[in-house]
């Protein structure tokens, strides 16, 4: 597919022998596309993502797929430190909660999943291992946050979504993070609570309250026993 190029001066060499295997969504956050642009390809601001997908669904491209984007910062995802190293993130413009957070167009979305299609394609990532930032960095993060259509892109073939609710969770909810891919204590310093509601936000975002439901644990037990049908 067609992208505009606008490189990113920040970037580096991924480590030798890691493999792309992970996917990270992110929301730009910032009061307009364009100003997420300029601040993704600005030397002195030292972040950047391989690509932003604006609200009408141009795509921009600012760092070569082969090499370690920095837009995952302090992360941890299913044994993982160095996210960037082993990840290909989009940036997918949105003002945010800080700036009025809105649903995400249509045409943006339709956007997303042809290019992160592609990126699957070229790369071995795993439908479980299409996350959001705040999956991977929930103490700091929230975005893409609970407007975020995760359904929508499963039926597009991207990332995991429970299409069934009958499974019973066979260990704890928290160990049952933990297999998913998620960071509690001791392996990240995060309170528990915050990593069940970043799950929810993904997950479940009809209701985020860090408490585990019923439903949280029919929803988490469905996407581990759809990882393990893969397997």
């Amino acid at each position: 597919m067609d992208c505009v190029d606008a490189p990113s001066p920040n970037f580096d060499e991924r480590p030798k022998d890691t493999p792309i295997d992970i996917l990270i969504m992110h929301y730009t956050g910032m009061e307009t596309g364009a100003g997420a642009v300029a601040r993704l390809c600005d030397p002195a601001a030292r972040v950047s993502s391989h690509y932003t997908v604006d609200e009408d669904g141009t795509i921009f491209q600012h760092v070569p797929e082969d090499c370690r984007a920095w837009h995952a910062g302090l992360s941890y995802w299913a044994g993982a430190r160095d996210i960037n190293g082993r990840s290909i993130g989009i940036e997918i413009v949105n003002p945010g909660h800080e700036f009025g957070y809105r649903s995400f167009p249509d045409a943006q979305i339709e956007a997303v999943i042809e290019l992160a299609r592609g990126i699957i394609g070229r790369h071995p990532i795993r439908p479980e291992r299409v996350l959001g930032h705040s999956d991977v960095a929930p103490a700091r993060k929230i975005d893409p946050g609970e407007l975020f259509p995760w359904g929508a892109l499963s039926l597009g073939g991207v990332g995991l979504w429970p299409q069934t609710r009958k499974h019973r969770l066979k260990v704890s909810f928290e160990d049952g993070l933990r297999a998913f891919g998620y960071g509690l204590r001791p392996e990240m310093d995060v309170p528990t609570s915050t990593v069940i509601e970043a799950f929810q936000r993904h997950f479940r975002p009809s209701k985020i309250d860090g408490v585990v439901d019923d439903e949280c644990e029919r929803i988490l037990a469905a996407l581990l026993a759809e990882i393990d049908s893969r397997a």
